[in-house]
């Protein structure tokens, strides 16, 4: 085993891999053809004298070996990183925390965050990124977020099966609600039964969860429009184009025309906002900027 040779071009397309799960999406994200990146990975993986990767049809896992040259490399390369900032002239005071965030999060929960966080420590430079919560997991694992909020659904598993574990804190949970046109027949009143929302047009998001669709309903939705943004789904709403499932923290932020309802006559369905990082103390500035969201969460 022999890491004198392997290259900074080799670690940050190992880190892109471990991160977007597949060799084709790390290929797309650094303009780099798949077999330069196969090139890059294979010259890798013959300096560790072991396989880093399995490949799987569904994409990439790292293997015990890959998790360990994950976790070193990511920290050289943040150190490279860093290194080229301060010879730029860039700030460093307070330092740089890096937060991904599921899609509705970034309606209310970082923006109040971001504010609070330029008031207390006007220093820290916070930057994020939108993700899923497999993607949101994996940039944690590859070190290129710092923090991640992500949304959970019963039966609240863990994230991933990687080792160690991420550390995760729950910020909030609060229940599941339909939102549906003002003018809708459902909208005369603040709540509706579960039975009644049989037979709706649903506005969905695009993957194969059908979230966006109440849970458990015992038949196949009508999905009437697909869209991954939950502020496009309810202006969808207001525009009469069908209804949707919304968290309880979206409330404020529902367009004008939108009716928000609660759901009775089932399980109480609730969701939960997670804040997650890896294992270990935090620095100063992340630990602020955590605050910062663990303070977000708390406002109606």
């Amino acid at each position: 085993m022999d890491f004198s040779d392997v290259s900074l071009v080799a670690l940050r397309v190992f880190r892109e891999v471990a991160e977007r799960g597949t060799f084709t999406a790390a290929a797309a994200a650094l303009g780099y053809t798949q077999s330069a990146v196969s090139r890059q990975i294979a010259s890798i993986e013959r300096a560790a004298g072991t396989r880093l990767l399995e490949r799987r049809r569904e994409g990439v896992q790292l293997t015990p070996a890959g998790r360990l040259v994950l976790r070193n490399a990511a920290g050289v390369l943040d150190q490279i990183d860093a290194t080229a900032r301060d010879l730029a002239g860039m700030p460093v005071e307070g330092g740089t925390v890096r937060v991904g965030w599921f899609p509705s999060a970034g309606a209310m929960l970082l923006p109040s965050a971001i504010a609070a966080l330029r008031r207390s420590h006007p220093g820290i430079n916070l930057v994020s990124r939108e993700g899923t919560t497999p993607a949101l997991v994996r940039s944690l694992r590859a070190g290129t977020v710092d923090l991640a909020l992500l949304a959970a659904a019963p039966p609240f598993r863990p994230p991933d099966s990687e080792t160690p574990a991420l550390e995760l804190e729950t910020l909030a949970e609060r229940p599941l609600r339909v939102a549906v046109p003002a003018n809708h027949p459902l909208a005369a009143a603040d709540s509706v039964d579960v039975a009644d929302l049989r037979g709706q047009r649903w506005i969905a998001g695009p993957s194969s969860d059908l979230m966006g669709v109440w849970p458990g309903l015992d038949e196949r939705p009508e999905i009437a429009h697909t869209a991954r943004d939950w502020l496009a789904k309810l202006h969808l709403v207001a525009a009469g184009a069908g209804i949707t499932t919304i968290s309880a923290s979206l409330e404020a932020v529902a367009p004008p025309g939108v009716r928000i309802l609660t759901v009775e006559g089932g399980p109480q369905e609730l969701r939960r906002i997670l804040l997650a990082h890896l294992p270990g103390p935090l620095p100063d500035h992340v630990t602020a900027a955590a605050n910062a969201l663990r303070a977000a969460s708390r406002q109606p």
